[in-house]
């Protein structure tokens, strides 16, 4: 009987406690630091307990009472699909007396003008097109707002209808002044730039700072969030210590044990000869022993990013599997059906999520964001989704020896 009563005890405690773990665990990690997908249709890749893009940016804007900044590569909608009510939400915000500024790209400006100019007419929204490759070589390829000058979201998502239903895609939402602060410094950078795009001016508007880092968040059940708001490129950011390059590097030499990595593309190859940094820290990292995944789109079936990734796959310690997602039963849509998600875990323990894919140009000519993480909770969330895009249906080993064809991507 002592037994049974025993057990009726621990059955009693587990039902009370449980749920609320298994909601936080099993959830996009906590009240201020959240992670956030978006799942191609038709695929199996989605995590319930994981709030959607849409629903995310949509809370986020709908709650803008003074301030929305925006910073993306492009914005592409289409009527009736995804982004339409992210574009009515950013007008609405306009309208109620939020003054929202939208930075792009000046180079995709001329392939999607169409929302933008809709923007421009907008009350209270003021829009700005950065040249990146006139100032600096490169794209603004990083993908962030900022609302209040509190919240921030940053991710692998662009504002582009086929990110929130037909891309598989990472973001997170952060509720911190301290990260708003940091960013915004960013977007202040960028948005004097893109005033006269002119590089002679850098020196103008650039205004060096040292920020106190990493911040620290103490969400429920006295959980805590290390992170370090990082970006690039070099010589165009407020804080040089904050260069997300050294960053990376520092990441996977720290892993012991295991190391997953997926990105759209992985390439060390530039023209002036090899890219090594990351190549050769994901190479040491199999050398001392540890079981290095990477999961690449098969974006990168193009020569000669396939020849790095198969002079990887022959290495012990390192498996790497390309990914293709199926096409829409409704027909071909371009640029999409693909993993564009861009993070790294060590150890299930620390991690990094962003907006660069993994070649030389994002780190040193583009402007691009990302986070390094010291929380196991967020670190096995992002090492269950991997798990779920390397074990699904979609990936395959890369063949050392096989001849790959490059996929169908645009029109």
């Amino acid at each position: 009987m002592k037994r049974q009563y025993r057990w009726l005890v621990y059955v009693i405690i587990l039902s009370v406690l449980v749920p609320s773990v298994y909601s936080l665990v099993q959830g996009g990690g906590y009240p201020d630091f959240e992670l956030v997908e978006s799942v191609p249709i038709e695929t199996v890749l989605d995590n319930p307990n994981i709030r959607n893009t849409a629903e995310v940016w949509l809370e986020m804007i709908n709650g803008a009472k003074k301030t929305l900044d925006i910073e993306q590569f492009y914005i592409s909608n289409e009527p009736n699909e995804s982004l339409e009510p992210i574009i009515q939400a950013i007008i609405s915000a306009g309208r109620r007396g939020v003054q929202v500024r939208i930075i792009a790209e000046m180079k995709f400006y001329k392939t999607y003008p169409e929302t933008l100019d809709r923007l421009k007419q907008a009350k209270n929204i003021s829009v700005r097109l950065i040249d990146f490759g006139k100032l600096a070589g490169g794209v603004q390829h990083a993908k962030y707002f900022i609302v209040d000058k509190k919240q921030v979201f940053v991710g692998s998502q662009n504002f582009d209808w086929r990110a929130l239903s037909h891309i598989h895609e990472l973001g997170l939402r952060i509720d911190n002044a301290d990260c708003a602060k940091i960013f915004g410094d960013v977007f202040e950078l960028d948005w004097n730039l893109a005033e006269k795009n002119d590089a002679r001016l850098l020196n103008d508007v650039l205004i060096k700072k040292q920020y106190s880092v990493p911040i620290i968040l103490t969400e429920p059940e006295h959980q805590k969030v290390s992170f370090v708001p990082v970006y690039s490129p070099t010589g165009w950011i407020p804080d040089e210590s904050l260069w997300d390059e050294p960053k990376l590097i520092e990441l996977i030499d720290s892993a012991n044990q295991e190391l997953v990595l997926q990105v759209l593309t992985y390439n060390p190859k530039t023209k002036d000869g090899y890219y090594a940094e990351l190549d050769n820290a994901l190479r040491r990292a199999a050398a001392r022993g540890v079981k290095v995944k990477l999961v690449v789109s098969d974006w990168s079936k193009r020569k000669p990013q396939i020849f790095y990734l198969q002079s990887l796959a022959v290495l012990p310690n390192i498996e790497v599997k390309l990914s293709t997602i199926p096409q829409y039963s409704g027909g071909f849509i371009p640029y999409a059906r693909v993993e564009h998600c861009k993070y790294l875990v060590a150890d299930s323990r620390r991690s990094w999520l962003g907006t660069s894919n993994w070649e030389k140009g994002y780190f040193y000519d583009s402007r691009n964001l990302g986070v390094i993480i010291e929380s196991e909770r967020i670190s096995e969330l992002l090492h269950q989704i991997f798990m779920k895009s390397w074990n699904s249906p979609y990936t395959y080993y890369v063949k050392p020896e096989e001849e790959y064809q490059p996929p169908r991507i645009g029109e």
